[in-house]
C-alpha cells in the first residue's frame, strides 16, 4: 500500500513515501526534500550473531552521481570507494541510532541511505538521518526511536532551521543536531567563535524545531509499523556475578587506583587471570561469561567512585585537566611542527606549505570544490601498544581529522590576508589515552604558528565526559580512554579565547538535556582557557618568518588585458620563465601572478621577467633600449621585453639626419625618451630628447 506523509520542516515541504520502492527490505522510506531524494533502507540478518559483545550495526550513506546528472570520472565510469563526505555522513547516521537498540539485540543490521537526486538547496544528510529513523521504526527491528535531525544556522542574529546551502554563506553557526523526544542525542558542527550561551540557545532552538518531526514519525510508525522482534534481555547468573565480585573486587579496586595507564592495564589483566584461575575447571566452559561480568564489575567500581567520591581513576577531581607540555620546531626540515602532550596522550603535528598547484580538487556531486587547507589524522596501532595490520585511514581517522579541521579552519587567514599558500597539517598520534582528536587541534594550532601562518589566534580542544546514575551525575573534564569507555557521553569542544569553533557530542544513553549540556559547556570553557594559556606560553603568536625550506610565494597583480603577454603564444613566455628559473608560476583570471620558489634569487629573477613582460611605457621617462629594426623613416627600439616604439628620423639627432643607418644599426643600445603613448598603445620615442641625459640608477638592470 502506497502512502505519503508531508510536513513543513524548516519552512519547506518534507515528504516521506512508503510502499512504492524497496518493498523487500525490513523497512524503507523515500524522503523528498525539495528536489533532493534519498532512499533509506533497513535490514537485519534472520539469526542473531553468536558471541558478539557489540551492536553489529553498519550505516552507509552513498551519493550516486546520477543524482546530480553527472557521469563518474575515471576509467571504470561507476561509483567507487566512499568519498570523505560519504564516510562522514555515514558516521552521522550511525552515531545517534546506535545507542537506541534493545539491550541484547545482536542481529547484524544494515542501514543504507542512497542519494538518488540532489539539488543545491536542501541538505541530503538531514533527509538521510530522518529516513533512517523512520525505516528502522516501521521495521521489526527492535529500535527504540524515533529520532529527528535538523541543521541550525544563525543568519543576521536569528536562528534558522535547515537553511539552504546558499544561505549558509552568511551564517556564523552551523550545527547538525539529532535528538529524541525531550533530549539531544548527537551534535556535530562549528561556529565563528560563538559563546557558550549562543550554543545552548542554538541547541534549544533545534530541540523545539524537531518536535513536529518526531510526532509525525510516531504517527507513521503507529500506522505502518510491523510488530517488533521480541528480544529476551540477557540473563545474568547472579551466583556467578556474586562469585566474580567476591574474588575480584578488592584486586580491581586496587588496580583502578594506579594512575598510569599501561601499569593499570597490566594489573587489571593480572586480576582477570587470577579470577579465571580461581573459578577453576567448574567454570571452564563459561570463561567468556565470567570475563564479561568482570568487565561490568570494573565499570561499576569506576562509576561508583566517580559518583560518590568525585575521584577519577588517575586521582584527579572532575574538573582538573592533565599536565600539558608544548614544544615547537621539533622537525628541522618540516615547515612547522609541534609536539603536544596532555597526560598520556601525545600528538606530533606537522604543517607543510605548498602552492596553488597543491590544492585538493574534489569532484563533488554538485561540481568541483577546492581546498587550500587540509588536516589529516593518523592513529597507528603502536600509539596504544598494539599490533595491527596497517591500512588506509578508517572512518574514525577521517572523522577525527574532519573535526580537528573544522575547529582550526575558523582562524585561518582569509583571502584578504595575502597569504597565498596551500596548507596541509598532519597529526601523528604517538600516544593515546583519551582525547587524541582534541590534542590534534592544539598541536595543529601550534604547528601552524611555528610555520609562520598568520592564524587569528590559538585554538584548543577538550573532551568532556559524563557519568550519570539516576538523578546523580558528574561531568568530567579532559576524559581518559577508560572514562570514555565506561561513561555516558563524549562531548568534544574546541575554540579560542573568544568562543567556540567546533562541537561534537556522542552519547550512550537515550539523550541529555540542553541544561546538562550548558553545564558541560561552561566547564569545558574553564578547561579550554587553561590549555590555551599553556599553548600561548610556548608560542604566543605566529613566527615572523617562514621556514627556510618553505616555498616563497610572491604575488604580482597585472592588468587582465596583459595576462596574454605573460602566458605568450602557446604558453611560450610562462614556460620559458619556469625553464630558466625553476620556479612554480600560476596566473588566475583576475591577473594575479603567483611565483613560488624556495630560492630567493630564482624568485626575484622570475618576478623581473613577469614585470618586463607587462611593463608599460611612461611618458617622459628614459629607457635604455635595443634597436630591433631599421626603416627608411626611423628605427624601432625595444625599450623592454615585448614592448617597442618608433624613433622617427626627425627624433634621432638635433641636426638633420639623411639616413637612419648613419646614426643607428640593429642591435645598438640607445637611450631614448618616451614622447607619447597613443590610444592604440603605439609608442613615440626620441633619441634627440635623451641626448646628454643619464638613466637613473634605479632604472638600470
Amino acid at each position: 500500500m502506497f502512502k505519503t506523509y508531508e510536513i513543513e520542516y524548516g519552512g519547506k515541504p518534507f515528504v516521506m513515501e512508503f510502499g512504492k520502492m524497496a518493498k523487500q527490505t525490513g523497512g524503507s522510506c523515500t524522503v523528498r526534500y525539495g528536489e533532493t531524494v534519498v532512499l533509506v533502507t533497513a535490514c537485519r540478518a534472520p539469526k542473531a550473531s553468536i558471541g558478539v559483545d557489540f551492536m553489529p550495526l553498519t550505516a552507509n550513506y552513498q551519493e550516486m552521481t546520477y543524482a546530480a546528472g553527472k557521469i563518474p570520472g575515471g576509467f571504470f565510469k561507476r561509483e567507487g570507494r566512499p568519498t570523505e563526505r560519504e564516510v562522514l555522513c555515514s558516521r552521522l547516521i550511525d552515531r545517534p541510532i546506535r545507542p537506541l537498540f534493545v539491550d541484547g539485540y545482536s542481529h547484524e543490521t544494515q542501514v543504507v541511505a542512497t542519494v538518488m537526486s540532489l539539488d543545491s538547496e536542501h541538505p541530503a544528510e538531514v533527509a538521510a538521518m530522518i529516513g533512517a529513523s523512520v525505516a528502522l521504526g516501521i521495521s521489526d527491528i527492535p529500535f527504540c526511536g524515533p529520532i529527528a535531525c535538523i541543521r541550525v544556522g544563525r543568519i543576521d542574529g536569528k536562528f534558522v532551521a535547515n537553511p539552504s546551502m546558499s544561505e549558509f554563506a552568511g551564517s556564523d553557526i552551523d550545527l547538525l543536531v539529532a535528538g529524541s523526544e525531550g533530549s539531544i542525542a548527537m551534535v556535530e558542527g562549528g561556529a565563528e567563535g560563538a559563546s557558550e550561551a549562543d550554543m545552548v540557545a542554538a541547541l534549544m532552538f533545534a530541540q523545539e524545531a524537531m518536535k513536529p518531526m518526531i510526532e509525525l514519525q510516531k504517527t507513521i510508525i503507529a500506522e505502518l509499523g510491523k510488530d517488533k522482534l521480541v528480544i529476551e534481555p540477557p540473563k545474568v547468573d547472579e551466583d556467578l556475578k556474586a562469585k566474580v565480585k567476591e574474588i575480584s573486587e578488592a584486586g580491581l579496586t586496587e588496580a583502578l587506583n594506579i594512575p598510569t595507564k599501561m601499569e593499570r592495564y597490566a594489573r587489571v589483566a593480572e586480576v582477570k587471570a587470577e579470577l579465571i584461575a580461581a573459578l577453576g575447571e567448574d567454570y571452564a566452559d563459561r570463561e567468556k561469561e565470567a570475563k564479561g561480568l568482570f568487565g561490568g564489575l570494573k565499570s561499576d567500581i569506576m562509576r561508583k567512585t566517580i559518583i560518590s567520591e568525585k575521584v577519577r581513576v588517575d586521582g584527579r577531581d572532575p574538573v582538573t585537566v592533565r599536565d600539558i607540555t608544548c614544544e615547537v620546531g621539533m622537525l628541522p626540515r618540516a615547515h612547522g611542527s609541534a609536539l603536544f602532550t596532555r597526560g598520556e596522550t601525545q600528538a606530533m603535528v606537522v604543517t607543510t606549505l605548498g602552492t596553488s598547484d597543491d590544492e585538493q580538487r574534489i569532484d563533488a556531486l554538485l561540481g568541483w570544490e577546492y581546498k587550500s587547507f587540509m588536516l589529516h589524522y593518523n592513529f597507528p596501532p603502536w600509539s596504544v601498544g598494539e599490533v595491527r595490520f596497517l591500512r588506509g585511514p578508517g572512518r574514525r581517522e577521517i572523522g577525527h581529522g574532519a573535526l580537528a579541521e573544522r575547529a582550526v579552519v575558523k582562524v585561518m587567514p582569509g583571502e584578504d590576508a595575502e597569504f597565498p599558500y596551500t596548507m596541509r597539517v598532519v597529526s601523528e598520534i604517538l600516544e593515546s589515552n583519551g582525547s587524541s582528536s582534541m590534542a590534534s587541534v592544539c598541536g595543529a594550532s601550534l604547528a601552524l604558528m611555528d610555520a609562520g601562518v598568520p592564524i587569528k589566534g590559538h585554538v584548543a580542544g577538550i573532551a568532556m565526559g559524563l557519568v550519570k546514575e539516576g538523578d546523580d551525575y558528574v561531568i568530567l573534564s579532559d576524559i581518559l580512554g577508560d572514562e570514555d569507555h565506561i561513561g555516558d557521553m563524549d562531548f568534544k569542544v574546541a575554540g579560542t579565547k573568544d568562543g567556540i569553533t567546533a562541537l561534537q557530542m556522542d552519547i550512550k544513553i537515550a539523550g541529555v538535556t540542553a541544561e546538562l549540556m550548558s553545564e558541560a559547556l561552561d566547564q569545558a570553557k574553564v578547561g579550554r582557557l587553561t590549555i590555551l594559556s599553556t599553548m600561548e606560553a610556548a608560542l604566543p603568536t605566529h613566527r615572523d618568518e617562514l621556514s627556510e625550506h618553505a616555498p616563497r610565494i610572491i604575488t604580482i597583480q597585472v592588468k587582465q588585458e596583459r595576462i596574454k603577454d605573460v602566458i605568450g603564444p602557446g604558453g611560450k613566455n610562462i614556460k620559458g620563465i619556469v625553464q630558466e628559473t625553476g620556479v612554480k608560476i600560476n596566473i588566475d583570471d583576475a591577473g594575479i601572478v603567483s611565483i613560488a620558489s624556495s630560492d630567493d634569487a630564482a624568485a626575484s629573477a622570475a618576478v623581473k621577467m613577469v614585470k618586463d613582460l607587462t611593463r608599460e611605457a611612461e611618458v617622459g621617462k628614459l629607457y635604455m633600449g635595443t634597436v630591433r629594426k631599421i626603416m627608411d623613416f626611423g628605427a624601432f627600439v625595444e625599450i623592454f621585453p615585448g614592448t617597442d616604439g618608433l624613433v622617427h628620423v626627425s627624433q634621432l639627432a638635433k641636426e638633420r639626419v639623411e639616413n637612419v643607418t648613419d646614426i643607428l644599426k640593429e642591435g645598438d643600445k640607445v637611450l631614448v625618451k618616451v614622447l607619447e603613448v597613443d590610444r592604440g598603445g603605439k609608442i613615440r620615442l626620441s633619441r634627440k630628447e635623451a641626448l646628454g641625459l643619464t638613466l637613473p640608477e634605479e632604472d638600470e638592470d
